[in-house]
């Protein structure tokens, strides 16, 4: 059985999940947080920050993983340099090959991130890379709250 869901419905849903997202990092700035956007299609994730940046004038500096990245921490270092941006978000996670071990790696040194980043840093997640931080990092997971779901749920 398929469910029709109603465009109307779908806009309002995604609206309310680009204010969470932008009082989310509005409330973090000067501060390290950890904040997990969840959207299962790259292109809409695109469409989503189109929006986000035509709604919002909060500076994001957007960091794109390639497949063969071994760290998220060293990405993100060096990707803001000694500069810390107002905020971060980091695409392409579920293209990493070595995803597994990204994330333990970042479960292992997670006190680094609020040592040295002073800045919200926003992970876009679609539900295999979810599910992969809850099992693989639950502390890394945790520290991000509830996550901020862009895709429409079906009931």
């Amino acid at each position: 059985m398929f469910k029709v869901i109603d465009s109307e419905t779908e806009t309002a849903q995604k609206n309310i999940a680009l204010s969470r997202l932008a009082r989310a990092i509005t409330h973090s700035q000067g501060d390290f947080s950890l904040i997990l956007a969840s959207c299962n299609s790259v292109y809409s994730q695109q469409q989503i920050l189109k929006a986000f940046k035509k709604l919002y004038s909060i500076e994001i500096k957007e960091l794109f993983l390639p497949a063969s990245v071994p760290t998220l921490y060293t990405s993100v270092k060096n990707a803001i340099g000694a500069n810390q941006p107002p905020a971060m978000m980091v695409f392409g996670l579920e293209s990493v090959e070595a995803i597994n071990q990204l994330i333990l790696s970042t479960n292992l040194v997670r006190d680094e991130f609020s040592k040295q980043f002073k800045f919200p840093l926003v992970l876009w997640v679609n539900d295999e890379i979810l599910q992969k931080l809850i099992w693989l990092a639950p502390d890394l997971k945790n520290w991000a709250g509830n996550t901020i779901r862009f895709d429409v749920a079906e009931n």
